[in-house]
């Protein structure tokens, strides 16, 4: 019989909606567009929206995998793809007046590039101001990957997710450990100016000697940026909590990341991969060149 542990009274979030929450909101609705914050019931959506800050995902809201700790929509077909999206896109950007955006995108397995080439418009329409791509793996195709990078974007995101031996428990088959490590390895191998980044979710069975040791390969194909956070589950449908891992261990992968050398490292139980306090230390270091 499946055993559901009790949340711990410090994993709650309190915050009120303000004004600028609802600003996004509305515009985001307006506009026709999605954010992963919403799709994905992200925890911090209140602290992101209130400070002005929202992940956007392109490319619909329905994706093609079916890892079994997302909240996204999945089914074999993405749907149309709308064309107006990277003008949408820098019209919400002009009147949220942001600096700093995040674009993801869901999988779409089923186009023939994968979405890589209406990812990159996105970028592209966005060169004003600092963009981070979190990216799907693209079956770790490289073509698909040189298209994003030669978009420009300063970030590229992919999540590595877990840790190796809880990869197929956690994602979809098609993704895997070291498609995704290849993924980060080929986008620094094509222009070793992009930044990258990458995310490991932790509370579904790791020991702490695997996260440290994802830690070290993700450093091994010079990731420069590292979240770590609290899994919590969507729905009774989706994979258990297996443990709330105590502040004080989050606070030691924070000291241990930094001595790996990453240049920058969140690590707490409400930190996602996209991240307004990570996305205002990564724009330091990107208009810096240093952390």
């Amino acid at each position: 019989m499946e055993t559901t542990l009790t949340k711990p009274e410090w994993l709650t979030i309190k915050l009120t909606k303000t004004q600028t929450f609802n600003e996004i909101k509305n515009i985001i609705k307006k506009d026709g567009l999605a954010t992963v914050c919403e799709e994905s019931n992200c925890p911090n959506i209140l602290e992101c929206w209130n400070g002005g800050t929202a992940t956007f995902m392109v490319l619909g809201n329905v994706c093609t995998r079916g890892c079994k700790f997302c909240n996204v929509k999945t089914g074999t077909n993405g749907g149309i793809i709308d064309s107006n999206e990277p003008a949408k896109l820098l019209d919400a950007v002009k009147k949220l007046k942001l600096d700093y955006i995040v674009i993801t995108s869901v999988d779409r397995d089923d186009l023939p590039d994968q979405g890589a080439e209406h990812i990159a418009k996105c970028i592209t329409k966005l060169r004003s101001i600092h963009v981070e791509a979190l990216i799907p793996d693209f079956r770790g195709e490289i073509e698909c990957i040189k298209t994003i990078v030669n978009a420009k974007p300063d970030v590229i995101s992919h999540n590595i997710e877990t840790v190796e031996r809880l990869q197929k428990t956690v994602r979809d088959l098609r993704a895997n450990y070291e498609q995704s490590l290849k993924v980060l390895e080929s986008i620094k191998k094509i222009d070793r100016h992009i930044y990258t980044k990458s995310s490991i979710m932790v509370g579904l069975g790791e020991t702490y000697e695997e996260v440290i040791q994802t830690m070290k390969n993700l450093r091994d194909v010079n990731v420069d940026f590292i979240t770590i956070g609290q899994y919590l589950r969507p729905s009774k449908k989706h994979l258990t909590v297996k443990e709330y891992v105590p502040l004080e261990v989050f606070n030691e992968y924070q000291k241990q990341a930094i001595k790996l050398g990453f240049k920058y490292a969140a690590s707490g139980p409400f930190v996602r991969s996209s991240y307004k306090a990570g996305e205002l230390f990564v724009k330091n270091v990107i208009e810096n060149g240093a952390a």
